[in-house]
């Protein structure tokens, strides 16, 4: 069992600044694949950013040069920072993680999610 839990969002003007964090429990952190994927209403969720146990990072074109995803293995906790912020970044953000290792671009490759924090970009 992966217990995770996110902070850090909110409301912020276009073009500005967010770091979200997830921080999780319950299993050796360090191997896990940790992604990030956010849902607006009426869409599917989609994913915004992944980083394995090795340190390799994914994005969507959506996002790429805008949002970093990190992660500190001694804390437990994955970041996620989000830069030049657009109205369309708005959605619910949910931390999610993989056991297998593998790296999967799909919500149903995760098995562990968090409650999700909404992000609301203001035009």
């Amino acid at each position: 069992q992966v217990q995770l839990v996110e902070s850090g969002g909110g409301l912020v003007q276009a073009g500005g600044s967010l770091r979200l964090s997830c921080a999780a429990s319950g299993r050796t952190f360090s191997s896990l694949t940790m992604g990030w994927f956010r849902q607006a209403p009426g869409k599917e969720r989609a994913f915004v950013a992944i980083i394995n146990w090795r340190g390799s990072t994914y994005y969507p074109d959506s996002v790429k040069g805008r949002f970093t995803i990190s992660r500190d293995n001694a804390q437990n906790t994955v970041y996620l920072q989000m830069d030049s912020l657009k109205p369309d970044d708005t959605a619910v953000y949910y931390c999610a993680a993989n056991p297998s290792g593998t790296v999967g671009y799909y919500y149903y490759d995760y098995q562990y999610w968090g409650q999700g924090t909404q992000v609301t970009v203001s035009s």
